[in-house]
């Protein structure tokens, strides 16, 4: 047996998987629509270019795979799938489909939409990679406009000079709610005073961005906290260090078990955060990406629970 194996070629490597899916040589003939006598000649080809025997041919009536041949099988099958892949992506890139789609979303984002939008995502296209960024404010039209995101789902910006160039579609809303731990003194019983809210720190998120870097969105409080994370500002907003404002569907569970509580106060009430896909207008989405729009798009009809997995493609002015 020689110790340098040769390089077999896809179609051995084919037939070879063929053999071991259907049991045997002559299934894999009639699967093959070869005769025996070919499949088991190419077998023969295969071993001898690898320098190994795939296949015990003598302890029973059905080829066994050796101990040789469940080694080679594992990474027939990557290579098969691998070209099987290739194809499939080169195929989608002739007809116009994104090698990959670079998506930036706002961390306020509902988890429940993100991943309904994805799995559907991944289902429709699996073919086409996802490059995916979570970023707060002004962060994620920051990515968009430098080219690093092709799409992204952002917050309310609206007025921004930098807005200019970028087009801007509708995906509902969330709502922010003032929560707290139970334990800390803006939750305690009764109506809270206006201006007592400065006595106490606000957890606030940062913004990355220089777009918005200079504003405070609903910051009612001098004493704050500035946190790099959502999951930051809410660990400690349940560990009673500070007061802040969360979308409600991300603090619903602490609600109903009373880990947090929504606190009542004049200074900061319940507000709408509004949510906008965003593109450049000179870098047009692709099919996925415009899908990936209109699937966002059609989570806030009332009728989106009922409806397929996929979504309707969009198409320019429709969508604005």
């Amino acid at each position: 047996m020689p110790s340098d194996p040769g390089t077999p070629t896809l179609d051995q490597l084919r037939v070879f998987l063929t053999v071991v899916d259907a049991g045997s040589f002559a299934a894999a003939a009639r699967h093959l629509n070869r005769a025996t006598s070919v499949v088991s000649y190419t077998i023969a080809n295969l071993e001898t270019q690898l320098g190994v025997t795939l296949f015990d041919r003598e302890a029973t009536r059905k080829p066994q795979l050796t101990d040789a041949g469940r080694t080679v099988v594992a990474e027939a099958r990557n290579v098969s799938d691998g070209i099987d892949g290739l194809r499939a992506k080169v195929k989608g890139l002739l007809q116009g489909l994104e090698a990959e789609v670079h998506l930036v979303l706002d961390v306020m984002l509902p988890t429940e939409r993100v991943a309904d939008a994805l799995t559907a995502f991944r289902s429709e296209f699996p073919t086409v990679a996802l490059r995916l960024h979570v970023e707060a404010l002004g962060a994620v039209t920051q990515l968009v406009l430098n080219r690093v995101a092709t799409v992204g789902v952002s917050g309310p910006l609206t007025g921004l000079a930098a807005m200019k160039g970028i087009e801007r579609i509708g995906v509902g809303e969330v709502t922010l709610a003032p929560v707290a731990s139970p334990m800390h003194p803006l939750a305690r019983p009764g109506k809270r005073k206006i201006g007592e809210v400065r006595d106490h720190i606000q957890l606030v998120l940062s913004d990355r961005s220089p777009l918005t870097q200079s504003r405070d969105f609903a910051v009612v409080s001098p004493r704050t906290w500035r946190l790099a994370d959502m999951g930051s500002k809410h660990m400690l907003l349940k560990a009673g260090i500070g007061w802040g404002n969360m979308p409600k569907p991300m603090v619903q569970e602490d609600l109903d078990s009373g880990r947090l509580v929504q606190l009542d106060l004049p200074e900061a009430k319940e507000d709408t955060y509004r949510f906008q896909a965003i593109y450049r207008t000179d870098a047009p989405p692709g099919p996925a990406a415009n899908w990936l729009i209109a699937r966002f798009r059609d989570q806030t009809s009332p009728d989106h629970a009922s409806r397929k997995r996929s979504a309707p493609r969009v198409d320019g002015p429709d969508v604005r």
